[in-house]
């Protein structure tokens, strides 16, 4: 065994004994990939869609059909910043949040479709 006290030519035996590591960019590149894959199929779309339901909230007028996130379906008697009044029958209204509800489309049948 030979014992080297030259620490030039110990830095320069360690290097070559170690084989070639990738570089930095080389290690954090399936990283950055990753999150532009998740960025473009997860969270675009989802602020898209917030965006368009926040867009929808705004237009909201009386009069017009809506559905809440519990299934209740009604028309919109009042609104005030944050809350809808809606009657969902004769006499029966009911107050909700604004960002509970979306607009209600009636489901077409084969029939209707015919016509």
């Amino acid at each position: 065994m030979v014992f080297v006290n030259d620490p030039l030519l110990l830095a320069l035996a360690q290097s070559q004994a170690q084989p070639n590591q990738p570089s930095a960019l080389m290690s954090i590149l399936p990283l950055l990939l990753m999150f532009v894959i998740f960025y473009f199929l997860l969270i675009r779309p989802q602020q898209k869609r917030q965006r368009e339901h926040r867009e929808m909230i705004a237009r909201l007028k009386k009069g017009d059909r809506v559905v809440t996130g519990g299934g209740l379906i009604g028309t919109i008697a009042a609104l005030t910043d944050q809350e809808l009044v809606l009657e969902v029958s004769e006499h029966v209204k009911v107050t909700v949040l604004r960002g509970q509800v979306t607009p209600y489309q009636p489901a077409t049948t084969a029939e209707e479709k015919k016509d």
